[in-house]
């Protein structure tokens, strides 16, 4: 018997729709898609770019109150839940998704940028640039990143796993919407969410491609091109196709657990062949600068510094918060999807404590050796022919520069572009279509290729629109429309949690009264059976009022003490079964 198809035509079709509208434009009118995306860039920055800042900056404070608030022992799921996954595969699984791509591509070249074209208004000697590169790097790739995660994922994981609502974004906003998630209002909802998933990811995989074309040409085996890059998209898509087609229990986590460990291998290589103990002491000593200046670095606009200021700020801090957010409902969807089981402080906290103290490691070991590199010889982390930060070769200089491992950590650094690349698309892909199948968590196979091909489609006609410029402009204009939704998760998951909360205080509060009015009657008719006697005593030779007492023994009672063998107990001798009372009675 055929199953049911749970396409969600309202959903999938508008979303397919508008993303091949934009594939074939920008394919067709290349330079037109190049104008029109960088004046769109200009004017959301210019208009927007404060908006970013602050909602970021909120979501930071959201995210830590709610991990360190009253609600931190609801579970994501039945009360008796275990979770779904153990904690290393959780966590791998999660980072992995989260910014796999970013950290390989910017691990040396966004600290040496900072460091060779410093922020704004950031001045001194080698030393405090190089101090303020590492910080602000950590500024972009740590707390605040994660945060906007938090809200995605928090929202999804209570409405999936507590409420049993299918696997969909519109269901986060149930609280808000009511009964309107179900029409017209959810399927807006989730074709924002898919649009601005695949633009996310796409967004991953022009960086990824970038890198690995330059990495080919670095170690002369072909020139990079824009052929090369679509046949690399086009390669390496069809690797995720295969991915994706083995599902999440397989696929994707096997892939995930093994580039976790090729990257730790070779993070521990490069921190051993390099300037070690520079490595471990600016890697603590970042952490506290660090915390010392996030508040001031998390709201600084630039506002005073003009048009230089607003050029830096899109360039890197308004790009990074757009292409997080565009991410969110990707992410959000996935770690929401594998946390089933976790307490809400489990999730936050572990969401938040441990990406950032692996992104913190990751820049600090890769961007700290670039920065020692170029600090102790000037000029060698740079592009001979633009004197300034290639951010597709700097790994590549970098590698080159460690002793007898360059060329075998090359060979390595492009094989972990190249799974983290695989890793995005297919979890993408599984996300983008359970979204398109109204939440359904097996979604056909026909269509999780369909979202790895569209995928692969984005990316390559962002970058024939204009490169690297084009896939920054995409993210920011993606996040614009979903951070409104983002705003809308928050305000859902504390309304839910404030009454899921309040309904347990009150339940704990009934308990409590009454255990209390069972412990209070008990000890009341105790108290009062023992002292009646007192109270109230007895005439000599009357009947006296007795409390049964509990026999220890089993079969028939002995004779009452005070009475003798074969009269009733209470009565004197030689009364026997008469009802009349005795003397004096």
């Amino acid at each position: 018997m055929a199953r049911a198809s749970t396409l969600a035509r309202g959903v999938f079709y508008p979303a397919a729709g508008i993303i091949l509208l934009f594939v074939l434009v920008a394919v067709l009118f290349t330079d037109a898609t190049d104008a029109v995306m960088t004046t769109l860039q200009g004017e959301v920055i210019g208009a927007f770019g404060w908006y970013y800042v602050l909602l970021v900056a909120a979501f930071v404070i959201f995210a830590i109150w709610m991990g360190l608030s009253r609600f931190g022992d609801i579970v994501l799921g039945p009360d008796d839940e275990a979770p779904d996954f153990k904690l290393p595969v959780w966590f791998s699984m999660l980072f992995a998704t989260g910014m796999g791509i970013g950290l390989v591509y910017y691990g040396v070249s966004e600290p040496l940028s900072h460091f060779i074209t410093p922020k704004p208004g950031v001045t001194g000697d080698d030393a405090a640039l190089a101090q303020a590169a590492i910080s602000q790097t950590y500024v972009h790739w740590g707390i605040h990143a994660w945060a906007i995660y938090v809200v995605a994922g928090l929202a999804l994981a209570y409405a999936i796993h507590r409420k049993g609502r299918p696997v969909s974004i519109r269901w986060a906003l149930e609280p808000l919407l009511g009964d309107r998630v179900k029409g017209r209002a959810g399927n807006v909802i989730d074709v924002v969410a898919i649009i601005g998933t695949v633009f996310g990811v796409a967004t991953s995989l022009g960086l990824g491609v970038l890198q690995v074309a330059h990495g080919l040409g670095y170690l002369d085996v072909v020139e990079p091109s824009t052929a090369l890059e679509i046949g690399l998209i086009a390669a390496i898509t069809a690797i995720a196709a295969m991915s994706v087609a083995s599902g999440l229990s397989k696929g994707i986590k096997w892939l995930s657990n093994g580039n976790m460990m090729l990257a730790g291998v070779v993070l521990a290589v490069v921190l051993v062949l390099g300037p070690t103990l520079f490595i471990l002491r600016s890697w603590v000593q970042s952490f506290g600068y660090y915390f010392a200046n996030v508040v001031q670095m998390t709201f600084d606009t630039l506002a005073f510094r003009g048009e230089e200021g607003l050029a830096w700020e899109s360039s890197w801090t308004i790009f990074y918060w757009g292409w997080w957010i565009s991410w969110a409902p990707f992410v959000g969807v996935f770690i929401a999807r594998i946390s089933r089981g976790r307490t809400v402080r489990e999730f936050v906290l572990g969401t938040l404590a441990v990406p950032m103290a692996v992104a913190t490691i990751w820049f600090s070991v890769f961007g700290g050796a670039g920065l020692h590199q170029e600090m102790t010889e000037p000029g060698s982390m740079l592009d001979p022919a633009t004197g300034g930060v290639n951010t597709d070769t700097a790994m590549f200089q970098l590698f080159d520069t460690l002793p007898g491992a360059g060329t075998w950590l090359a060979v390595a650094g492009i094989v972990l572009v190249v799974i983290f690349f695989v890793t995005s698309s297919d979890s993408g892909s599984f996300v983008v279509d359970m979204l398109a199948h109204g939440g359904n968590p097996n979604p056909p196979l026909w269509s999780r290729l369909f979202w790895a091909g569209l995928q692969g489609l984005v990316a390559i006609a962002l970058l024939l629109a204009g490169g690297l410029q084009a896939l920054q402009t995409a993210s920011i204009l993606i996040a614009l429309p979903f951070s409104l939704v983002l705003i809308g998760m928050a305000v859902s998951i504390v309304k839910e949690l404030s009454m899921e909360h309040r309904q347990i205080v009150r339940a704990e509060r009934r308990a409590a009264r009454a255990e209390l009015t069972e412990h209070v009657t008990e000890k009341v008719a105790t108290t009062l059976a023992g002292r009646w006697e007192n109270v109230l005593p007895p005439a000599p030779g009357a009947l006296r009022l007795r409390v049964p007492r509990r026999r220890d023994a089993k079969g028939p009672a002995g004779p009452t003490p005070g009475t003798a063998p074969g009269t009733a107990p209470g009565k004197p001798p030689g009364t026997g079964g008469d009802e009349q009372p005795g003397p004096g009675g």
